[in-house]
């Protein structure tokens, strides 16, 4: 067998996996994951459970390659902070953390119910919260020492940090809850993710310098 022959046949079950992980990011951000069987995602593949099972043993297994998908995601645009300088720079490095978060939507559609079943999924979770407000933190340092924002203890800082940081995880669900029909619905991502960032800005906006 040649090399070339068996660099493909290493690449197949590699395309599978990731056909599988898209397939099932999708039907989990349509239903909810606990509205999603792996049956369901077997036949939008057209593929037998038994090969979807040799990819991913269970459910929980494709949840947690799509975390890690979601925590790579975010680990790429969260340097961005470091980058702000102005409330005009600060807008787009929200967007694109909202952008993550509704590409991974089910994560948060469906949080605490993972969260209280998935283990796994509770460490990446507390994980990547630390980051994602060390990076909130990072760019309202930033905004401050530009005199974008109004000077403020650290602690005060901090407090805000979180505040943002709320904003970003729950925004979904108070979407949700407005319009449970259509909320998290592909045709809905402009309207939801502008206005999540619309909500963050405002926050900013109160600190600008009189």
């Amino acid at each position: 067998m040649s090399n070339d022959t068996a660099a493909l046949r290493q690449k197949a079950p590699r395309r599978t996996a990731e056909r599988i992980l898209d397939v099932a990011l999708d039907l989990f951000n349509r239903y909810g994951e606990p509205g999603t069987s792996t049956g369901m995602i077997a036949a939008e593949l057209r593929i037998s459970p038994g090969n979807l099972y040799y990819h991913y043993p269970a459910k929980e297994a494709l949840v947690n390659a799509l975390v890690e998908r979601y925590e790579g995601a975010m680990q790429q645009a969260l340097p961005r902070a470091a980058t702000v300088s102005g409330l005009d720079e600060a807008s787009p490095f929200i967007r694109l953390l909202f952008e993550q978060i509704w590409q991974h939507r089910f994560l948060y559609r469906d949080l605490n119910d993972l969260l209280t079943r998935n283990r796994a999924l509770e460490q990446h979770h507390n994980r990547m919260r630390e980051r994602q407000h060390a990076a909130l933190n990072l760019m309202l340092e930033r905004l401050q020492q530009t005199g974008a924002l109004r000077p403020a203890a650290a602690e005060q800082r901090t407090q805000l940090a979180t505040t943002l940081l709320l904003v970003l995880t729950y925004w979904l669900s108070h979407e949700y809850a407005s319009q449970p029909r259509s909320a998290l619905e592909p045709d809905n991502q402009t309207r939801a993710i502008a206005r999540g960032v619309a909500q963050v800005s405002s926050l900013l906006e109160l600190l600008r310098p009189c």
